[in-house]
């Protein structure tokens, strides 16, 4: 029986692009996400597993790093003006879309717009633009009003909505409605043709997409890819995601419940692996119409 792993937690983009015992055996890595995937716009919804789906084929111009650090993805070299009004940002060489054609400066404003007019920080920055400039096909600039600080923060920040670069022509799509098509630039291309709502999503390898030549570090480095095929396996009931997986009818359950350590650490072929080492912050907002929390 092939080596599994299981995810305790974990971000997908992390777990599908770095090198794992079940990625290198086989050319499909099948995968039970952690809750089933409704929405397919990552601009549109802010529920993780969609976010998840967007980084599998999009890409960002940039990146944080497990540290918290900022680091370019898309963009090789930035600057900004003595004044801080302006900032310039070249793209890197190589960047594709799935459909064959090169992502532009128009691709990325359009991308910046829609994200914007959703994001919560995309609004911030939004109120402190003046305009957008694409002097040429791989440079854009963002004039501001004021200055703004956390540019780069805003630009390549890891979670919902994260800054998915999308064709201009499907960017254009209002916020207040959904994109109907789902073509990026990232390491795998979508397959509509086989999405089952509910029951299974695929991906396929894109064999076009240059990584970045630093190691992997949270969103940020080069996004390595190790099978030519995910599938996403919509299993809602633990005790069948359990199943499966000993079964070995799938390679990842992102998400177990943890009445189901015990049972998973006894079995000798599914690793444990604990994606997120600093772990969650969580917020309980208590009821503050009721004793004791009515007393401040």
């Amino acid at each position: 029986m092939k080596r599994r792993s299981l995810f305790a937690m974990a971000t997908l983009a992390a777990a599908l692009l770095a090198p794992m015992g079940a990625q290198a055996q086989g050319k499909t890595l099948r995968l039970v996400p952690h809750a089933n995937v409704t929405i397919l716009d990552p601009i549109w919804s802010t529920a993780f597993v969609t976010r998840n789906h967007g980084y599998m084929i999009y890409d960002t111009l940039f990146g944080t790093d497990l540290s918290g650090k900022v680091k370019p993805q898309m963009v090789s070299k930035w600057s900004v003006s003595k004044d801080n009004l302006s900032w310039t940002f070249t793209l890197r060489d190589g960047l594709e879309f799935h459909d064959g054609k090169p992502v532009t400066s128009e691709d990325v404003v359009a991308s910046i717009k829609r994200w914007s007019s959703r994001d919560s920080f995309g609004g911030v920055l939004a109120k402190s633009v003046d305009s957008y400039a694409t002097p040429d096909a791989k440079t854009f600039v963002i004039k501001l009003k004021q200055p703004f600080g956390v540019m780069l923060e805003a630009l390549g920040k890891p979670s919902s909505n994260v800054l998915f670069i999308m064709p201009a022509r499907i960017a254009a799509t209002p916020g207040t409605e959904q994109i109907k098509e789902h073509i990026g630039s990232g390491p795998y291309k979508f397959v509509p043709g086989e999405y089952k709502p509910g029951e299974r999503l695929v991906y396929e390898r894109n064999d076009k997409y240059k990584p970045r030549a630093e190691a992997p570090d949270g969103t940020t480095g080069g996004k390595q890819v190790f099978v030519d095929r995910v599938e996403w396996v919509i299993i809602r009931d633990p005790q069948t995601q359990f199943n499966a997986l000993v079964a070995g009818e799938v390679d990842i359950v992102e998400q177990p419940t943890f009445e189901q350590y015990s049972s998973l650490k006894a079995q000798k072929d599914i690793q444990i692996v604990d994606a997120q080492p600093a772990g969650l912050q969580f917020i309980f907002r208590f009821n503050h119409l009721h004793a004791p929390f009515n007393n401040v």
